[in-house]
């Protein structure tokens, strides 16, 4: 008897996802509620549980299928699942790839299976179709590699980490031998190899459902928006020097390292107090205010940026947004993010920094009206009381919709940012 797995609901107003990745293949013992699918929507990856406990059955559709909510996807047929499947058992022992160049039995669409059984407790080890074709090209052994995704699969920076560290502990290479004999004109006429060395190759890779929504997300802001950006500068001195005085003891109370990011936070909800409307939106011919301010902080995942929101940001503690910011660093990489995680906002704050960005010209994140832009921290000489130092400086820019936030407001807003973190004191009496 089988037992039918359909897409779930998926939450407000979406009605459809991709299947990104299959977790289970058809033969392997599944647990109830143990995540068969991966489902990409327009936020995150939402996991699709088994609704009983047997075998995995027939997979319905493909990875890069789109599925609506309550589709039909998958069977659970009743049984252990113990018997291993057909198909591997019939090759042969001397036909097995070797380690580092598997090969994929469900065709080049699905993904690899690998066996370890070095162990003795026959684990598996499932690749995406992207980290398969990277395994591949560097010629690693996945089974031996340490993944970090969720449930331990593999990413496409372990392969990576792993190729880089293979090629670090490689043996230098032997003395060239003499070349060979010339080939008899039969052979000199094979045809080249594959990959030549100058040969152009193009690939054709399907966007995410993550990756659409944000190109169309960030168009439609263009298109809605009267966008404009302002710009200023900021020392870091004094927040960094608070940092430098006071992370260890932050850290031992409160289990977290004191970043610059909750600096930030809380300047900007400061800021946000004396000009309302870059933590206000547009909607129809209203404008709405809010009396909180939920921030919504850019995070780098393994699909693309993400936006979770840290709630109530202006009734949180320093520890309290530096926790949460960890939390969803870590839940982006493992992606176990929720909707409820990416749902509103009010403000947005993007650290391109990190990556080593200089300046920028961030885009609003609809319906909001501001996005406040971080970048890298750079010694620069400014001048100090009649002297020319140098100094750990900071360009911040805010982009921000000019329907509705006036060019002195965006200015004073970045001000008030400005003097907040370059006199953190500011921040602790509502100054």
């Amino acid at each position: 008897m089988a037992t039918d797995v359909s897409v779930p609901t998926l939450g407000e107003s979406i009605t459809e996802a991709t299947l990104g990745q299959w977790l289970k293949q058809p033969g392997d013992a599944v647990k109830a509620d143990e995540p068969i699918a991966s489902l990409e929507t327009d936020k995150v990856a939402v996991e699709v549980p088994s609704p009983v406990a047997g075998t995995m059955g027939e997979q319905l559709v493909k990875e890069g299928d789109t599925v609506a909510v309550g589709a039909l996807i998958a069977r659970i047929e009743s049984g252990s699942g113990a018997a291993p499947a057909p198909a591997p058992a019939a090759q042969p022992q001397a036909a097995a790839p070797p380690p580092s160049t598997p090969v994929n039995p469900n065709g080049p669409g699905e993904n690899v299976e690998v066996r370890d059984d070095e162990d003795g407790e026959g684990n598996s080890l499932t690749l995406s179709p992207s980290v398969r074709r990277l395994v591949l090209e560097l010629g690693v052994d996945p089974s031996k590699i340490r993944g970090t995704g969720k449930d331990g699969r593999l990413t496409k920076d372990d392969v990576l980490a792993a190729a880089r560290d293979q090629k670090a502990a490689a043996p230098a290479p032997a003395p060239t031998p003499p070349p060979p004999p010339s080939p008899p004109p039969a052979q000199a006429a094979a045809p080249a190899a594959p990959h030549a060395s100058g040969e152009r190759r193009e690939e054709r890779v399907r966007m995410t459902r993550l990756r659409q929504t944000v190109a169309r997300r960030l168009k439609e802001a263009q298109n809605s928006a009267a966008m404009l950006t302002t710009f200023n500068d900021v020392d870091m001195t004094a927040v960094m020097e608070a940092r430098n005085r006071y992370k260890d003891l932050f850290e031992k109370k409160h289990q977290i390292r004191l970043g610059f990011m909750s600096f930030f936070v809380k300047a900007a909800v400061l800021a946000a107090r004396d000009v309302p409307s870059v933590n206000a939106y547009i909607e129809g011919e209203e404008i709405v205010y809010h009396d909180y301010v939920d921030v919504s902080v850019a995070v780098s995942a393994p699909n693309g940026l993400v936006v979770p929101v840290i709630r109530d940001a202006d009734k949180l503690s320093f520890a309290q947004i530096e926790q949460t910011i960890a939390d969803f660093g870590k839940r982006a990489k493992a992606g176990t993010l929720t909707m409820a995680d990416m749902t509103g906002g009010t403000f947005t704050i993007s650290n391109g920094g990190v990556f080593g960005s200089l300046i920028s010209t961030p885009i609003i994140n609809p319906p909001q009206s501001a996005v406040l832009g971080m970048h890298r921290i750079e010694e620069r000489p400014v001048v100090r009381d009649g002297q020319i130092v140098a100094r750990p400086m900071m360009y911040l820019a805010l982009s921000y919709d000019h329907r509705l936030v006036d060019g002195r407001e965006a200015v004073t807003f970045l001000v008030r940012m400005k003097e907040a973190i370059e006199d953190p004191t500011r921040l602790l009496i509502d100054l």
